[in-house]
């Protein structure tokens, strides 16, 4: 048992991990946390990454604990969420697989309209949300969420626990990627930048369309289920009235 626990959480890690990096992206974001930051004191980047790299964790982690509940109480099914999450993970995918320029650009002309001193005094809003992580990784995070959920309290446990030590390795990856941002970016360059956007976007695809299949097959399931009794009394019925006109 103890053996399946760990495979189960190696599992939801690796899950969690490839499914959140590519849309919290922090190789991407850090050039506009450091556009928004020109001048800081190294002290204030230092504070700033950290901070953020603190509400990242908390508001991923909080939309994949509680957002289930959310859902739940407003009576939308879980293969629903699914297929909606799936689907909106598809397209993000579908968008960084053909991703250019002009997407960052997008993401600079908003950062351009904060000074660095209303960006000091102002982490989480827009340096966490929405440039950090935004309404699509809250999505995510909700459909992730769903999907690690279990019938066994004990394997919901191990799942979620390693999906939140996956959430914090990629906290930690974005407070370095922030701190250590100059020269992260020189390292990996633009090209190795671009190759790494796309082998993670095709993986987010991949698991996009895993998470939508299975919410069609648990509709499919529950519509067999529903309409199986149905199709069987209308066989017990086709058969009663052939015999009985047989027997006349």
């Amino acid at each position: 048992m103890t053996l399946e626990l760990i495979l189960v959480a190696a599992r939801s890690f690796l899950f969690v991990f490839f499914t959140m990096l590519p849309i919290l992206n922090p190789a991407a974001t850090a050039p506009i946390f450091l556009s928004m930051t020109e001048g800081a004191l190294p002290a204030t980047r230092i504070m700033l990454a950290r901070r953020i790299a603190l509400n990242m964790f908390w508001l991923m982690t909080g939309s994949m604990l509680v957002g289930s509940y959310v859902l739940d109480f407003f009576g939308i099914s879980l293969p629903i969420v699914r297929i909606g999450g799936g689907l909106i993970l598809a397209s993000v995918a579908w968008r960084l697989l053909g991703a250019t320029p002009a997407t960052q650009d997008s993401r600079a002309a908003l950062a351009e309209a904060f000074t660095p001193d209303q960006a000091r005094r102002q982490a989480f809003y827009p340096l966490t949300f929405p440039i950090s992580c935004g309404p699509a990784s809250i999505s995510v995070a909700i459909t992730v969420g769903v999907t690690l959920h279990d019938v066994k309290l004990v394997v919901s446990a191990a799942r979620m626990g390693a999906a939140l030590f996956a959430l914090a390795v990629i906290g930690v990856l974005l407070y370095l990627a922030f701190r250590y941002g100059e020269h992260f970016l020189r390292l990996i360059g633009e090209a190795g930048t671009a190759v790494f956007l796309r082998l993670t976007a095709f993986i987010l695809l991949c698991l996009g369309v895993q998470i939508v299949w299975d919410g069609v097959r648990e509709l499919l399931m529950e519509l067999i289920a529903i309409s199986s009794p149905a199709m069987l009394q209308a066989a017990l019925r086709s058969w009663h009235d052939g015999a009985a006109t047989v027997l006349r």
